[in-house]
């Protein structure tokens, strides 16, 4: 019964946490025994089981309780042909979004060498605009997990093939999440590339689009200030700070802090 697969989903992360503290006693079992039910109701045939299963594979990874070898060898691979060019509608869509959201826990290397280059395919996706959507949506986030040489050289000339989608909530999902690109580029990347596509952005014909680059100017002008004399960072969230200077911390040490947060527009995920 579905339902019981559903239910046996939910339980997996605690029963595995458990087995993490106990690692002594139990040494082996969450790998033999939890993982590969994870895995495979990755594909169950059941759309609530294999929501269930992306659900506890990302409370797993973001506990960090599966090994490298099991992402590598186990999680990737299952991902990967899920995503695959003739792989059913419903399982791509699916199998881009978790590959969106576990990028950001995974390490810079695998997400580079097993992830990025079916990210960038995806990008070109031409059969389901929902794919290139989330793609478009969650692109800060894959350009903050590969970093900048990988962005530059991979990811920004999928960016401009984003930006000019004929779909226009392509281009409005492009327009939320440009802070967070320009800010994993260059400064002469920025300047040069980046500062054109947004100007075309901003002059959309598409007024939704106009609106969310509008909102996303002050972001974006943010990042191509001095971190060390604007005081302007960006926390691990996804948000945009202001940290206040030495002097003002001093003159205001009993008082509450003044930050400013703004959210960066890459938290608006699809």
């Amino acid at each position: 019964e579905p339902t019981v697969r559903t239910e046996l989903m939910e339980q997996i992360p605690p029963i595995a946490i458990f087995l993490q503290e106990s690692r002594p006693k139990f040494p082996t079992a969450f790998f033999e025994y939890l993982m590969p039910i994870v895995v495979r109701y990755l594909t169950d045939v059941n759309n609530q089981v294999r929501k269930a299963g992306q659900e506890a594979l990302l409370i797993l990874l973001e506990q960090d309780l599966v090994a490298q070898s099991d992402i590598e060898n186990k999680v990737c691979p299952i991902l990967l042909d899920l995503s695959a060019p003739d792989s059913d509608d419903e399982y791509k869509v699916e199998a881009v979004n978790i590959i969106c959201k576990m990028a950001s826990m995974l390490s810079r290397t695998t997400v580079e060498h097993m992830l990025l280059p079916r990210f960038c395919e995806l990008c070109s996706d031409g059969k389901l605009f929902q794919v290139r959507k989330i793609c478009a949506a969650n692109f800060g986030d894959i350009c903050n997990a590969v970093g900048q040489e990988a962005t530059e050289r991979l990811l920004i000339p999928k960016f401009f093939e984003l930006c000019s989608d004929s779909v226009w909530g392509m281009r409005k999902a492009c327009a939320e999440c440009f802070m967070a690109v320009s800010y994993t580029t260059s400064p002469e990347v920025r300047r040069s590339k980046l500062s054109p596509l947004f100007i075309n952005l901003i002059s959309d014909t598409c007024r939704w689009v106009r609106q969310a680059a509008f909102q996303s100017l002050g972001p974006f002008i943010s990042t191509f200030a001095n971190p060390s004399s604007a005081g302007l960072y960006i926390r691990e969230d996804g948000t945009l700070s202001i940290r206040p200077s030495a002097q003002d911390v001093n003159s205001n040490s009993c008082q509450p802090s003044n930050n400013v947060t703004v959210m960066s527009s890459s938290a608006n995920t699809a």
